[in-house]
């Protein structure tokens, strides 16, 4: 042990806590108010002297203080509120809208008013200068415009600039020039793409290195202050990938998960000394939940999101769910809801006495877990009053009488609260879902390592609900993210694109880069004092399969063993292996580590096993609300309980930093090291009994379970799939039905495919009910069928009972195929006027017989026809992937049936269907009627009357007046109608409500047969799918008065020849509606898929994205005016087919109550010659190497007068 003091610290948004070590190398903690300004400036500053005894305004003594370690939510809480330094971005010409438009997604399929995240640069400086994929210098940069416009954003204030530069990553010079001039000028932030995130994605690095120039100022501000308070002391800060660095180098880009990553470390040193060599990091606090996996190694993200950031660089992977001890409870009217809103700080919880509702602590106190007489007295105006459980049961009381009046069934305050923890409890389960059993791993074999404030009270509810028998919670669990700073190690990770294929001709490259890194990473560690023996280099690679974008991480070696890890960790993450495929090295990366030096409370084992003792005398018994029954139960304080104690559940463990409750069937085991761990001694029952009849509680319980099994699936989908438009377009929905056919949940992917899936399963029912067999799936696309056009395949399996007799339920996932076959490539050809035009028609084919699945009889199937399909071996790889999804879907369909029994689960797929249906029909009780026609460019119209029954809660769409068939491609089968009606009125409901048929409940939806919305076969349906179902949405929408017209269009582009298909859909402007503007350049109603990254696109393709810009001036004019379209220039370097499908490039999308209608769109051709080729809304184009594509989308309508 040091002979001076270590201070180890995590700074939260509320509290800093504090975890010190004595010269003699005892422990102890501290914790204060973060920002308590009339004491002092800061809180960890301010810590180290009170713990030391140093007067004030007398200095810290230097000699005193071997090091301070930090972590801190400085960063995290600027990017959260917006309070950073103003950025110029500066970028190659012609992209300076790219990171705003982003990938095109809106955040919320259901939101009427879409609300993107606010963009972090507050100018953007557009320069001529060009590179292409390759490296290859297309236009050189002009240094002078670079000079002029620094100097003109200097001169206007500005201190900090973002340089971003397409493929800037691989080619360096002309982003290190401009920073050098930047300098020259005299920005004091300066941050370079390729020297934040050195990897392949325009929009994530960008958004990074914005993010860098952004904080960094802030960060440096704050460590400059605490610094200052410590002069001459060692004082190093978490970064977000769990390594320690000095001050002087801590960077935005490092900092946003400082103080989380402290304690997963704090996490996986504290269990492994017990042990523990699997964990489920459980961080429970006031306002959130973060959950990690760690199996050996720290598992990092090279993607994270925050606050709607999009940020590329390596980060440990956490998980949030809004869930925390503040998460607000209340009633619906017919389900109970927990979050994801929060109480926070202030008000509070409504024990805390500062007026504050009910939320989950509030539970806590009500089933009498969190007991006044054991809960530290600090609150009231003196800070120095108990819990106040009065207002907390008068509240209960309440609201149980509200339920039970809704309801019809009698609800105690008690049972009301274990109900509102039961469904805490779920959201919490699911969210380590994902993190685990959603990536292929059996958590039943983990220990859930738990801390946080919040955390030990439903430790062991949430491990039951997940099957994990064994919890652990370190004597500074509620500390754990400072006590994390004092065992993490210093860390210096660097990473490099390099998008190699990995074979043997290809290694010496990949070695002369690990080596690269290795000695960058190590030259930064010993720049810090640390000698080069205690260095250790950890090299590893990210590897993908070629033509997909679903790397893994591996550990660098041979080239055998990298392949044979790759294989492993691809059954282990997918399910299935792809032995014949050519592997790409996306990147490789090398981290650097030092030995901290602490191994306080760190083992390679656990110490000898104390002699079990029984618990001394508890300090009081206490009632406690189990399970529908108040019992006496025991409260120890355990700080007393010496190593070996057991204690049997249930009974309550209390301690200054939280409070442990050992549930029934439970045992905790104090160890020698002075942990709990918690063990189930008693197997949970197998089967859980709670009735048919709806129960509030359960009714959320299981719409929740619903909908992560649909999330699960398609995760599994998304993963395992094989083509872009699936793994990253995300275009495919996955659903469950129940024995009916009739929509229970789907997984909001994709609008157009929700209410339309159906009437597949439904087909498959009608034909196949008494033939299929366990083990078998089907697949169709038929239009006419429940399809909405050939390229969307669906594929169907039933559920089938233990005894394979019956079959019980049904799951079916819809992945829209990169190619089909048809006229053109892509399969979305502008021009067809008959169904095989289009593609492959499919209809009632067995994919899988008996669980094989029949491959050969599928490429003869594909193989057919006049227009056969173009890649056929991609369709099986995507098909593959959707029998995989429906399979996960099945089994955890039969594990809700194990656990809760057939009739149950059937009876609350019923009961979900008509809590959707209320909730659709409280908001048809305040339409009113209304009618509207929308025209289409080819002179075709869709009518519909909307008719309002108020008196029975119902309405009536009638779509009579629509054209007839069309003899082109605009048609749209009558299940895309439906998927319209049901998301038009999803929308209506301002709420997080279930999306199943019960929505389509109370509504009567007449589609005259033979018109363009129900059209016959042989009729051609592409444009139905994509364009009539934008403006059957719009004329929806009119005919309501609540919304003006979006752009009314996917503006659908595909370009290919023998070697390459792509297809994308481009973004437009939203309409706007009573209260708020429309969004510019977001994606709309029926779709939701991503646009491809710019680098990548150009990486994969023999294209050039020479601009992609928002349409000033497209957007209606209005008292609320509508969001703005986008230009998008592509550029042609090898000969291919283009074809453009699109509609509103006559007409424009309208405005409602007096607004403005917004632009039309356009698109032409621009030869390489000169010529310009203007295009109709439908037209296909041979492009040669220089010609170039330009699509300009129309904006939305305005709202108001």
């Amino acid at each position: 042990m040091g002979s001076r003091w270590q201070f180890w610290i995590d700074r939260g948004g509320t509290f800093t806590d504090i975890v010190a070590r004595r010269p003699d190398g005892t422990l102890l903690t501290h914790k204060l108010l973060s920002e308590n300004p009339e004491r002092y400036k800061d809180a960890a500053v301010q810590g180290i002297r009170e713990l030391l005894g140093v007067a004030a305004g007398e200095p810290v003594p230097a000699d005193a203080v071997e090091a301070v370690r930090m972590g801190t939510t400085v960063a995290t809480n600027a990017l959260l509120e917006r309070k950073g330094e103003p950025v110029l971005l500066v970028t190659t010409a012609g992209l300076g809208d790219q990171l705003r438009i982003g990938y095109q997604a809106r955040p919320k399929i259901f939101a009427r008013h879409i609300q993107l995240p606010e963009q972090l640069y507050t100018r953007v400086l557009e320069l001529p200068e060009r590179v292409a994929a390759d490296g290859t210098i297309l236009l050189k940069l002009d240094e002078d415009a670079a000079r002029a416009g620094l100097q003109a954003a200097f001169d206007g204030g500005l201190r900090a600039c973002a340089i971003l530069f397409i493929h800037g990553y691989r080619h360096t010079a002309h982003e290190a020039r401009v920073a050098d001039i930047a300098r020259e000028i005299g920005f004091t932030q300066i941050s370079s793409s390729h020297q934040v995130s050195p990897l392949m994605k325009m929009v994530g690095r960008g958004d990074t290195t914005v993010a860098d120039a952004y904080l960094s100022p802030i960060l440096r501000r704050y460590v400059a202050q605490v610094a200052d308070a410590l002069p001459g002391i060692p004082l190093y800060f978490m970064q977000s990938n769990g390594g320690l660095t000095e001050a002087q180098r801590f960077q935005g880009r490092d900092a946003i998960l400082s103080g989380p990553a402290g304690g997963i470390v704090g996490a996986v040193r504290t269990a492994a000394a017990e042990g523990f060599g699997q964990i489920i990091g459980f961080d429970m606090g006031g306002t959130s939940t973060d959950v990690s996996h760690y199996a050996g190694q720290y598992e990092r993200s090279l993607e994270t999101v925050v606050a709607g950031v999009r940020l590329r660089v390596p980060m440990l992977r956490i998980h949030t769910v809004a869930a925390g001890g503040g998460s607000i409870c209340r009633f619906d009217g017919a389900r109970l809801r927990v979050g994801p809103e929060s109480a926070g700080s202030n008000p509070g919880p409504a024990c805390y006495r500062r007026g504050g509702p009910l939320t989950v602590t509030d539970c806590n106190v009500m089933v009498g877990k969190l007991h006044p007489d054991f809960f530290p007295p600090v609150f009231g105006p003196e800070g120095n009053e108990k819990l106040d459980a009065a207002v907390v049961r008068e509240k209960f009381a309440a609201l149980a009488a509200e339920v039970s009046a809704a309801s019809g069934t009698a609800m105690t305050p008690e049972a009301l609260a274990e109900g509102f923890l039961r469904i805490a409890v779920e959201n919490m389960a699911n969210a380590i879902k994902h993190i685990s059993v959603q990536r292929g791993y059996d958590v039943t074999r983990y220990a859930l390592n738990c801390f946080g404030g919040a955390g030990g009270q439903h430790a062991c509810l949430v491990a039951d609900a997940l099957g994990m028998k064994t919890v652990y919670l370190h004597p500074f669990a509620g500390v754990l993210s400072a006590y994390g700073m004092g065992l993490a190690d210093l860390g210096a990770l660097r990473d490099r694109a390099v998008e190699n294929v990995l074979d043997e001709s290809s290694f010496p490259s990949l070695i002369q880069t690990i080596g690269e890194l290795g000695r960058d990473a190590a030259a930064e560690l010993q720049a810090q004092g640390v000698e080069p023996a205690r260095i250790g280099l950890h090299p590893t690679a990210r590897v993908k399969v070629a033509g997909t974008d679903a790397a893994l991480e591996i550990t660098f070696g041979e080239v055998p063993a990298m392949r044979a890890a790759f294989a492993e960790a691809h059954r282990q993450r997918f399910g299935f292996d792809v032995p014949d495929r050519a592997l790409v090295v996306e990147s490789l990366s090398v981290e650097a580590v030092a030995a901290s030096g602490e191994h306080v409370d760190i083992g390679t084992g656990p110490a000898d096993a104390p002699t079990p003792l029984t618990p001394p005398p508890a300090l009081a018994d206490v009632p406690l609300w189990l399970g529908g029954e108040t019992r006496a139960v025991p409260v120890h304080d355990r700080g007393s309980l010496p190593p070996g104690t057991q204690v049997p559940g249930p009974a309550i463990l209390r301690e200054p930093t939280g409070t442990t409750i050992v549930e029934p069937g439970w045992r905790a085991d104090v160890t020698a090291r002075g942990g709990l761990v918690l063990r189930r001694v008693v197997p949970l029952p197998a089967r859980v009994a709670i009735g048919t009849d709806a129960d509030p509680v359960m009714l959320e319980v299981f719409n929740n379970l619903f909908m992560s099994i649909a999330e699960q699936m398609g995760l599994a989908l998304e993963n395992t799939a094989h083509s872009v438009n699936i793994k990253e377009r995300l275009d495919f929905s996955c659903a469950l039905f129940d024995a009916g056919g009739n929509l229970i949940a789907n997984a909001p992917h994709i609008p157009v495919h929700l209410g339309s899936m159906g009437d597949s399963v439904r087909a498959v029912i009608e034909t196949r009910r008494d033939s299929l067999r366990p083990g078998d799936a089907v697949m169709l696309n038929n239009p006419y069928r429940g399809g909405t056009h050939l390229p969307d395949v669906t594929v169907v399996t039933p559920v089938f009972d233990e005894a394979g007799r019956h079959i019980l339920f049904w799951v079916a996932s819809r992945g829209h195929q990169a190619d089909i076959g048809g006229i053109t490539p892509g399969s979305m050809p502008p021009d067809s006027q008959t169904i095989d035009q289009e593609g492959i028609l499919i209809d009632d084919f067995l994919l899988v017989e008996g669980g094989r699945l029949r491959e050969q009889a599928v490429v003869e199937l594909l193989s057919s026809g006049p227009y056969p399909a173009r890649n056929i071996s991609q369709n099986l790889g995507d098909l593959r992937a959707q029998v995989a999804a429906n399979a996960r879907g099945r089994d955890e369909l039969m594990k809700m049936v194990s656990l809760f029994g057939l009739d149950t689960v059937a009876a609350y797929m019923g009961h979900v269907q008509r809590n959707a249906e209320e909730q659709v029909r409280r908001v048809i009780k305040v339409l009113k009627d209304g009618h509207f026609t929308v025209a289409m460019d080819n002179g075709a119209a869709i009518t519909v009357a909307i008719s309002i029954n108020h008196e029975q809660r119902t309405a009536k769409i009638d779509f009579t007046g629509t054209s007839p068939q069309q003899p082109n491609n605009f048609n749209a089968p009558s299940a895309i109608v439906r998927a319209a009606v049901l998301y038009v009125f999803r929308t209506l409901v301002d709420d997080d409500i279930p999306l199943n048929d019960g929505c389509l409940a109370p509504l009567e939806i007449i589609i005259p047969e033979g018109s363009m919305l129900n059209p016959k076969s042989p009729a051609a349906v592409v444009a139905g799918n994509v364009e009539v179902s934008q403006a059957v949405t719009n004329a929806l929408y009119g005919a309501l008065g609540v919304l003006a017209a979006a752009q009314g269009t996917m503006n659908n582009f595909t370009f290919g020849n023998d070697t390459h298909q792509y297809y994308e859909t481009i973004c437009g402007g939203a309409g706007a509606g009573p209260g708020f503007d429309g969004t510019d350049a977001v994606h709309t109603h029926m779709t939701n898929s991503r646009l491809t990254d710019p680098e990548v696109l150009e990486w994969r393709f023999p294209v050039r994205l020479e601009s992609f810009r928002i349409r000033q001036g497209s957007g209606g004019q209005g008292r609320y005016k509508g969001g703005e379209g986008v230009e998008r220039r592509i550029r042609f370097l090898e000969a291919m087919t283009a074809a453009i499908l699109s509609n509103n490039r006559i007409n424009r999308p309208f405005g409602l109550a007096g607004g403005g209608d917004a632009l039309p769109g356009a698109a032409r051709v621009e030869r390489a010659d000169g010529r310009v080729e203007e295009l109709p809304a439908t037209a296909k184009a041979a492009m040669q190497p220089g010609d170039a594509f330009v699509i300009v989308t129309p904006g939305g309508g305005a709202y108001g007068g």
